[in-house]
């Protein structure tokens, strides 16, 4: 049973790094943002998921990501109520649900990698930030703090 897992596990590391040499998973523009509390403003480094595609690939495969960088998801002006899984993630997540204006509107920390349960907003948003798992608790990020957007070329 273990050597089955094993080279089960292998191959789905092989068809990963196959998809990326091939240029199946897609790239992502950058930009910046901030994060505005009331212990202070939190500058992060984001990845613009602007694409149906991108969006569908979100941080699948990363095994990694820095304290200050993050995933920005754009679902464009017809907006609802997002939600989010965490299948082929292997990082533990918070994720931001955005409104358009850029107001938190709630938060769901530490999501579970790999988990098929959806992780929803409980209103409608247009955006959500994923961060690495307990950043928000970290830096006291909050439901109706405010989040400084970047430019962004998909409307």
């Amino acid at each position: 049973m273990k050597r089955l897992l094993l080279s089960l596990l292998l191959l789905a590391i092989v068809v990963a790094g196959v998809a990326v040499a091939q240029g199946l998973l897609s790239k992502f523009e950058s930009g910046n943002l901030a994060i505005v509390t009331d212990a202070g403003r939190h500058e992060f480094d984001v990845e613009l998921a602007l694409t149906p595609e991108q969006r569908s690939q979100g941080l699948m495969y990363r095994r990694e990501m820095a304290g200050d960088a993050g995933m920005l998801f754009d679902f464009g002006p017809r907006y609802g109520r997002a939600s989010m899984w965490m299948k082929n993630t292997y990082i533990p997540l918070d994720m931001l649900f955005i409104t358009p204006d850029g107001e938190i509107e709630s938060i769901a920390e530490r999501t579970t990698p790999h988990s098929l349960e959806a992780v929803s907003s409980r209103g409608p948003v247009r955006y959500v930030l994923e961060l690495t798992g307990g950043t928000a608790a970290r830096l006291g990020i909050a439901p109706g703090d405010r989040v400084e957007l970047p430019k962004m070329g998909v409307e």
